[in-house]
């Protein structure tokens, strides 16, 4: 489908409404880890399907009957029996649809490897990245765009204007297995394998018809779903022929609203008492906290009438502050009434998707195979995001018409002619956007094999064009027009008009009453929105051919070798609408990206067996050629050891590399609206445009990663498998943008540079603040993956359990402004000490029971900060002082049960969040903003119990 069927149609708006040696304590430490580890472990009582196994398999495993030869994901080389040296856990189908998740994402996004992936709950609020709805998958925590997405190896097309992968666009009916290569894979896959690989593998082999229908909804009775899959393979021309067809489509209903008990108003807020006595903690961790400087309607922020609000049906009354004043916030007092939690903005977004794929393959000869893939998919996401927040920007003339007389004497025997207010709109809502992307993949190539220096190669060549067509619209209000409609005065006539009317009365300003709520009329609101918007269509194209055999052999068995060429094209062309390019509106703002860039590659591999059976090497080098940034080199070294037969040792080293992507390299000044407290300004808040633009001066990010570890499966004990691996990616000239807070802090310090970023307008109040991508960071990653599988026959079933923990031991980031900042145990933007999952199924005659058990450890908000409630020290400029430093970690049960109905037909049931538990307090910054959650969704479940049945058959 072309760009030109993505139409803008006209919409209504939606109107719905670690660290002991600072705290004294152990509670988040190796001891809290552990023991939510032994506490899941204990409820390993029920089992997960046993054809999910690590990279080393053991010997009764499906995915390695299956096939004679693998394709391992940790290497381009093909070879019997081959285990990589790269840590790599595979999940087969049957483990991914044990729970019958709505999204194949939405159970890889649980292993520990994954950090903090961008899914439809954790995109709540964003508005001009036009990521909302997507699963885009974030391996070690080093960010989605480090992490190289693969369907039956090879790249998948970007679905955002960021370049993010959306995994929901891989027909999950055909995947038979995936494969999470967590280490530096790009000597052996290309750009972008930083953080690792994840590749969905294709069951090529499929043959028969199958098909599901699941459905679900919360314990609260929302976000209704359903998900539908068809698919069915046959062979033709006496075996020859190979064809597979699948569709599927999919909705869930969104979450309107945060409808959910477990939200107290939690905010990390400073402490207003550490101006004048410094022995009490600089930050508090409040609940029941709300605004001081906006509200539903409208409330007068400063000067006399200070706390002075618009309530139902503009009456005006006044705010109760509370117990603590800390602007912009308030504890107690009518904290409800002003706190964002009752704000117009969904918890979810409404989801619609469709696709199709088709796989087709044909033996021309014994050893020539051509092939073709065709794959299309739409999706539709919607959903009210953030409200329109103004803190305390906004004034209200003396003479404007809806003011209540009351209000008028009190400005009157104040002497004051101007109310400065502040407020969030209720009655307009919040900000409405959409998303349409059609993705299409068009993949032919051939493969095959001949014989040559005496033994067997074999080549794929293939070539596949890929289009992305993104359609990103939001609704919020036009600036200009808003602020002419809010100030609404009378005409001679007695009429309300804008105060620009008077003037020109043939502007079509519709007044808007914004001092209260119910009271802004349909027309004014009309007349205020406005539709930003911008249609763009990626194109990738990629040529690519690969060979691999065993040219010869030496005194220890065959050696191996893969080597191949790619070339890839990637493209974006986008437009956008008039008001946008000047920034018209209060957020979205979007704008036209237009660039393109090549990249040549060349790759050699070789295992090379040093002792017969018990050691062998696997090295690695790529050649890289970058139109965009010139020429590198990428290798990998690693190497197996097995003294014995029950253990094997392997190491690797890796250099790895990632290129700046189209937008990092091309983006016009992309503009969001956000809050920022200005020290310029007593550190009151004032909202302003966040802009970022491309470099294209950047240089390939740098990696080098080290992965060792050790894998055991004793003989003694049949069915026991297990590996312990360490790792350490070191990630230098990382591609990042300083921070806009930083960018704010430095100027006040005395950067002129950084001041030169900043616009202010005539009353020096911060309008827009300037950056672009470049390379200055410094990023490390450290810690290890522990892995333990188990299957044994048990009273005539059998029992199946697998257990997958990641321990960090460092996680670090080195800006190069800032002080080097560890975000180790920080749950609220770091990453957690322990991440763990563990799955048991037991299978007995027609049934088979599974559990699952996920979670994270304890954690911190910062680690530079000391916990103290009193005689608090004085503290060094990088650290400071908290009442309460501590985040509960999570602990989730899954339950799932199967029951085959008939010979063809299972029947699935499953429960997630069993126990309903409410997410952990991780109260928000200091700084107001979009998202209102006390809580952080990357790690927290914030949507609750949910229940899902479903059906699946097969003949």
């Amino acid at each position: 489908m072309h760009t030109s069927m993505l139409k803008l149609k006209p919409k209504g708006v939606l109107m719905k409404r670690d660290l002991s040696r600072i705290t004294g304590k152990t509670r988040n430490g190796l001891g809290a880890g552990v023991s939510h580890f032994c506490l899941a472990a204990g409820l390993m009582l029920f089992a997960g399907n046993a054809h999910a196994q690590s990279a080393d398999p053991v010997e009764d495993a499906p995915v390695v009957e299956q096939a004679d030869t693998i394709t391992v994901t940790g290497s381009r080389v093909l070879r019997n029996g081959y285990d990589a040296p790269t840590p790599t856990t595979v999940l087969s189908m049957e483990e991914l649809g044990a729970s019958a998740p709505t999204n194949i994402a939405d159970v890889v996004n649980h292993l520990p490897a994954l950090g903090t992936s961008l899914n439809p709950t954790t995109q709540g609020g964003q508005i001009s990245n036009g990521a909302t709805g997507i699963n885009s998958l974030n391996l070690r925590d080093l960010g989605t765009a480090r992490t190289l997405i693969l369907f039956d190896g090879k790249r998948v097309p970007a679905a955002t204007l960021t370049g993010l992968v959306d995994v929901n666009f891989i027909p999950d009916a055909l995947v038979k297995r995936v494969d999470v290569v967590t280490g530096g894979a790009s000597a052996a896959w290309g750009s972008d394998a930083v953080a690792g690989v994840v590749n969905f593998v294709l069951d090529k082999e499929f043959k028969g018809i199958k098909g599901s229908a699941t459905g679900g909804i919360t314990t609260f009775g929302d976000n209704e779903n359903y998900k539908f899959t068809l698919s069915a393979g046959t062979r033709f021309a006496d075996g020859r022929g190979h064809v597979m067809v699948s569709g599927q489509m999919s909705y869930a209903d969104g979450i309107q609203g945060y409808p959910r008990k477990w939200y107290t108003g939690s905010k990390l807020i400073a402490n207003p008492a550490y101006a004048t006595d410094k022995s009490q903690p600089y930050y508090l961790v409040a609940r029941d906290v709300g605004f001081t400087t906006a509200a539903p309607g409208a409330i007068v922020s400063a000067g006399p009438l200070r706390g002075l609000y618009f309530g139902p049906g503009g009456t005006p009354a006044q705010l109760n502050f509370g117990s603590i004043v800390s602007d912009p916030f308030m504890v107690g007092g009518d904290w409800k009434y002003t706190d964002f939690g009752d704000a117009p903005q969904d918890l979810e977004p409404m989801i619609s998707r469709q696709s199709v794929s088709g796989f087709a393959s044909f033996e021309i000869t014994d050893n020539i195979e051509v092939y073709a893939h065709g794959m299309y998919s739409r999706a539709f996401t919607s959903m009210e995001s953030t409200p329109e927040f103004r803190f305390g920007t906004l004034n209200i003339q003396k003479d404007n018409a809806f003011l209540p007389t009351s209000v008028v004497d009190r400005m009157t025997a104040a002497n004051v002619t101007t109310l400065r207010v502040g407020t969030w709109n209720e009655d307009y809502g919040g900000v409405l956007t959409e998303t349409k992307r059609e993705q299409q993949r068009y993949v032919f190539g051939f493969r095959g094999k001949f014989g040559a220096f005496g033994s067997d190669w074999q080549y794929d060549a293939y070539a596949s064009h890929n289009v992305s067509n993104i359609l990103n619209s939001a609704y919020p209000t036009i600036t200009a027009n808003f602020n002419q409609a809010i100030d609404a005065v009378r005409n001679s006539n007695g009429a309300i008009v804008c105060r620009t009317t008077l003037t020109n009365p043939n502007n079509g300003c519709v007044p808007y009453n914004l001092l209260g709520t119910g009271v802004a009329s349909e027309a004014a609101k009309d007349y205020v929105r406005g539709n930003t918007w911008v249609r763009a269509k990626l194109t990738q194209n990629v040529f690519a051919a690969s060979m691999n055999g065993t040219p010869f052999s030496t005194w220890a068995g065959p050696v191996s070798v893969a080597f191949g060429l790619e070339h890839r094209s990637e493209k974006i062309d986008s437009t956008t609408d008039p008001l946008s390019k000047n920034n018209a509106y209060w957020a979205g703002n979007y704008k036209a990206l237009t660039g393109s860039f090549t990249v040549t590659e060349a790759f050699l591999e070789t295992v090379i067996p040093l002792i017969e059976e018990k050691l062998d090497a696997n090295l690695a080098v790529r050649g890289t050629d970058y139109s965009s940034s010139g020429y590198v080199t990428t290798w990998k070294a690693g190497m197996n050891f097995s003294p014995i037969r029950d253990v094997r040792f392997r190491v690797t080293r890796s250099r790895d590399i990632r290129a700046g992507n189209l937008s990092e390299l091309y983006a016009a000044g992309q503009a969001a609206t956000s809050s920022i407290n200005d020290p310029f300004n007593n550190n009151l808040p004032t909202s302003y445009f966040q802009i970022t633009s491309g470099n294209q001066d950047l240089k390939p990010e740098r990696a080098d990663t080290l992965a060792a570890g050790v894998v055991f499966q004793p003989s003694f004990l049949p069915g026991l498998q297990g590996s312990v691996d360490f790792f350490d990616i070191k990630v230098k000239d990382a591609v990042a943008t300083i921070a806009y807070g930083t960018i704010l802090n430095e100027c006040f310090k005395g950067d002129a540079l950084l001041c030169s970023q900043i616009t202010r307008d005539a009353n020096n109040v911060i309008t827009q603040i300037r950056r672009a991508p470049i390379n200055f960071n410094r990023e490390l990653v450290r810690g290890l993956d522990f892995e333990l599988s188990y299957r044994t026959p048990l009273f005539g079933g059998n029992l199946t359990l697998r257990a997958l923990a990641t321990h960090y031991l460092k996680a670090e980031l080195d800006n190069g402004v800032d002080a080097p900042n560890s975000s180790l145990g920080e749950l609220r933007g770091g990453v957690p000490n322990w991440k763990y999952r563990l799955q048991g199924t037991y299978d007995h005659g027609p049934v088979s029971l599974t559990a699952v058990a996920r979670g994270v450890s304890d954690g911190v908000y910062a680690v530079t900060y000391i916990e103290c409630a009193s005689n608090c020290p004085l503290t060094a400029a990088a650290t400071t002082t908290i009442n309460n430093n501590h985040i509960d970690g999570a602990f989730y049960v899954d339950l799932s049960a199967r029951v085959k109905a008939t010979r063809s037909v299972d029947l699935i049931f499953a429960v997630d969040n069993v126990a309903n538990r409410a997410p952990s307090v991780a109260a928000r910054g200091t700084s107001v903003g979009s998202a209102p959650l006390d809580t952080y969704g990357y790690y927290f479940d914030m949507v609750g119990r949910r229940f899902r049945i479903g059906a699946r058959f097969g003949f």
